[in-house]
């Protein structure tokens, strides 16, 4: 898993400020295929990328709505994958809806995940694994069973969200379903749960299927280590990326 922390403090969310003890967490998917998390998460911090339509949610009301939640899960300018706490975790966010059908906002952590296409499985898997560890993390910093992670979809059905169908329309695409995925939170829980450092790749002990990279270098300055990438590129590896360490 990669944390990262960007505090959305212009949004009125935020500013509102509202204490919570959160007693779930309740996980969304963007609806719109983009997967790029400075589409939502900004201003650019060197790790996110330019948004040239400045229409992230780091504003009082994004498009106009009253919209904020505690995490996002996406893609990274240099093609990671990460997460990014955007609202301290015990405080109210606007996720759920609006009223009695949105009173998860009182309770639930929000984590909303990225869209793409609804198709790649590579970029599902990315995603998946890494909501999978950011909510076992949340659980067990806060006391959480696994059973205690919904997505909107669930929260609809249980009252305390609004209508709408993630993450129910995304998961079975793929042969994952809301009850796969609590299973892999409370298997992690299990192993026990490597603390996240923010800014850093956290490795967490896990069933779940791994990814195994290859790092061919590491440089004190950007433009060496953007040579090499560039020579790895053009010999055909296409998934190389840079990520950036301490």
């Amino acid at each position: 898993m990669r944390l990262e922390r960007l505090i959305l403090t212009e949004n009125e969310c935020c500013k509102t400020a509202k204490p919570m003890t959160p007693r779930g967490i309740m996980l969304h998917s963007t609806g719109a295929d983009n997967p790029n998390l400075r589409r939502y998460v900004g201003p650019d911090d060197g790790l996110l990328g330019y948004n040239r339509f400045g229409n992230h949610w780091n504003t009082l009301r994004p498009g106009g709505r009253q919209v904020c939640v505690h995490a996002f899960i996406g893609r990274l300018a240099d093609g990671g994958i990460a997460s990014y706490q955007t609202l301290p975790w015990q405080q109210r966010g606007w996720h759920a809806g609006r009223g009695k059908k949105g009173s998860a906002n009182a309770t639930h952590i929000g984590i909303e995940i990225c869209e793409d296409s609804l198709s790649d499985g590579l970029y599902f898997d990315s995603v998946y694994r890494e909501a999978a560890e950011l909510c076992a993390y949340l659980c067990i910093i806060f006391g959480l069973p696994a059973e205690s992670v919904i997505c909107h979809s669930e929260g609809y059905a249980l009252g305390i969200a609004s209508n709408h169908a993630d993450v129910s329309h995304w998961f079975p695409r793929h042969g994952k379903s809301m009850g796969t995925f609590r299973a892999d939170v409370a298997r992690l829980i299990s192993v026990g749960h490597i603390p996240p450092v923010f800014g850093a790749v956290v490795n967490v002990p896990s069933p779940i299927p791994q990814v195994w990279r290859v790092q061919l270098g590491a440089f004190s300055k950007r433009d060496n280590a953007a040579a090499l990438l560039e020579r790895v590129k053009n010999a055909g590896f296409s998934d190389a990326f840079l990520i950036r360490g301490s």
